[in-house]
């Protein structure tokens, strides 16, 4: 049995002229509420908590949103693949600020929380550019970043050879610190151990005791044929390393796809124009056309009228999920000779005179429901 999605809209309860601030501001109280690690006792917390995380994707994307105002969730139809919706549980990290710390601890307390959750590094983003052949058909990339790494000295432990760990005086082992607010008490990560109970007796002298220093790393990534541009890819665990051996965190590589001299793309169809001369669009032929893959050749019927688009199957871009190439649309732009010598205008004087109406029917036709405009 299938369950309508409800509109997404109403899953946020905001306006369907509601701006970037108040979606978001709407997503973080309702995704507080609804978050599993808050309803263990709710088997449709998770779903609930889903369903707002690929509301507020959708509502924070200009190009989706405009979509979903269009068409609605028909405008999505194919699948969560294709659509791009984001991992609910990374969004939430993206709105709230990391996955452990400040404010996360806040909201649910930190009780229970593992230190190695509390310790992971921070998320990365890097934007690149690519070529239009690149973002076709894929390519391997290297690319430096320089970002905080595990420390070689003590191995990412934070402490110098033989130095034991000593419980933290400020929480006394808990990780956490109280403290009051009025009626409220908030509980905290211990800003001395960063929530992990423990301090280190004698810190590593090289990276003073956060067991990671900064670094410049080369990461290889492969770009899948298809990508788009803006499209986002997950690196996973080479963001910065956490402190004292704590889990990596991610990096986002934000794909940017450079114009191209000759070709636009939209989806997975590419679009360019063709200049052809005058003589082979009256008499036909067959011209040349570029592709990403080389040379194809194109029929042109005789009689063909500049701005008439043909299309070749095939010669666009292969669907990132790897079912169909997309077309390319060839629009022949019909040359007229700029600059003519005797013979040339002599002979085009005698085809002129040789030409009627029925030459013309474009022509005739614009001037007959032109004549009112003429008296």
């Amino acid at each position: 049995m299938t369950t309508k999605k409800r509109d997404y809209y109403e899953v946020l309860g905001v306006g369907r002229n509601a701006t970037g601030e108040e979606v978001k501001r709407a997503y973080r109280k309702l995704a507080v509420k609804f978050h599993p690690d808050k309803n263990p006792e709710d088997p449709q917390a998770e779903d609930k908590f889903k369903e707002l995380g690929e509301a507020y994707d959708v509502l924070m994307d200009a190009d989706k949103r405009a979509a979903y105002d269009r068409f609605g969730h028909a405008a999505f139809a194919q699948g969560a693949a294709a659509r791009g919706f984001h991992d609910p549980f990374d969004i939430f990290r993206e709105v709230f600020g990391g996955a452990g710390g400040g404010i996360f601890e806040t909201f649910f307390g930190g009780a229970g929380m593992r230190g190695e959750d509390r310790q992971r590094g921070s998320d990365l983003r890097y934007d690149m550019q690519i070529s239009l052949e690149e973002a076709a058909f894929g390519t391997d990339k290297e690319i430096e970043v320089r970002k905080l790494d595990v420390c070689d000295k003590c191995a990412g432990s934070g402490a110098e050879a033989g130095s034991r760990t000593i419980t933290c005086p400020a929480c006394s082992g808990r990780g956490q610190v109280i403290s009051s607010r009025g009626f409220f008490q908030v509980s905290q990560t211990c800003p001395r151990c960063r929530g992990a109970g423990e301090m280190i007796e004698k810190p590593c002298r090289q990276c003073h005791g956060e067991g990671r220093l900064e670094k410049l790393s080369r990461i290889k990534l492969k770009i899948p044929a298809g990508i788009q541009d803006g499209s986002r890819l997950r690196s996973s665990r080479n963001g910065e390393a956490g402190i004292r051996g704590g889990q990596h965190g991610d990096l986002y590589v934000v794909v940017h796809v450079r114009e191209h001299k000759i070709f636009q793309r939209e989806a997975d169809d590419l679009y360019c124009e063709v200049p052809i001369p005058f003589s082979v669009a009256a008499l036909g032929g067959e011209i040349e056309v570029p592709t990403l893959q080389g040379k194809a050749q194109l029929k042109v019927p005789a009689g063909t009228q500049s701005g008439q688009v043909f299309r070749l199957r095939g010669k666009g871009i292969l669907n990132v999920n790897g079912r169909e190439r997309g077309d390319l649309l060839a629009r022949l732009i019909v040359e007229v000779p700029s600059r003519l010598n005797p013979e040339q205008r002599r002979k085009l004087e005698e085809f002129a005179a040789l030409c009627g109406e029925e030459n013309t029917p474009m022509r005739k036709s614009f001037f007959d429901r032109a004549k009112e405009f003429f008296g």
